[in-house]
C-alpha cells in the first residue's frame, strides 16, 4: 500500500514552517493562523466546535484562543443566553491580518499545484476530502476515549 500520509505530513510541515515565519511580522505565533482564519470564517464560534473543525484538543484551542486574546487579535464574548459560554471573534485587528493570511494560503496553493491541470487539481481536493472524512471517525472515536483496533 502507498503511505500518503508521510507526503502529506511534509507538505504539512513545509508549508506551516513557511506560514510561521511569515507571519510573525503580523504578531501570529506558530499554528495561530489557522486559528483566526477559522474564528474569522465563522464568528460567534465556541471552542467545542472550533476544535471539531480544526480537528484538535479543546486544550490545544484554549490555549491558542488565549494567545490570540492576549496579542488583541480576537476577543470572547458571553452568549445572550449562557453566560458560561464564550463566543469568539475577530478583532479589528485580526480583521486587517486576514486577507494578509489569505494571500499566503492562496500563493502557497499555487505554488503546491503548479504543474497539475485544473481537472487534476480539483480530484486531488477530492481525493483528500474524501480521505478526511475517512479519518473523521476514528479521530472523532479516539478524541471520546475509544481505542483503535489495528
Amino acid at each position: 500500500m502507498v503511505d500518503i500520509l508521510r507526503e502529506i505530513g511534509m507538505i504539512d510541515r513545509a508549508l506551516d514552517s513557511i506560514a510561521n515565519i511569515e507571519f510573525k511580522k503580523v504578531d501570529l505565533a506558530r499554528g495561530q493562523y489557522l486559528y483566526l482564519v477559522r474564528i474569522y470564517e465563522h464568528p460567534g464560534i465556541i471552542s467545542e466546535q472550533l476544535s471539531n473543525l480544526i480537528k484538535v484538543d479543546r486544550t490545544t484551542i484554549a490555549r491558542a484562543v488565549k494567545k490570540l486574546e492576549a496579542n488583541g487579535l480576537i476577543e470572547r464574548r458571553r452568549g445572550p443566553d449562557n453566560k458560561k459560554i464564550k463566543h469568539l471573534y475577530v478583532t479589528a485587528k485580526g480583521k486587517q491580518v486576514y486577507p494578509f493570511i489569505i494571500r499566503e494560503n492562496e500563493h502557497s496553493n499555487a505554488v503546491a499545484l503548479k504543474g497539475f491541470t485544473e481537472k487534476e487539481a480539483e480530484q486531488l481536493h477530492d481525493f483528500l476530502s474524501r480521505a478526511r472524512h475517512n479519518i473523521d471517525g476514528d479521530w472523532d472515536f479516539v478524541k471520546h476515549g475509544g481505542k483503535r483496533k489495528y
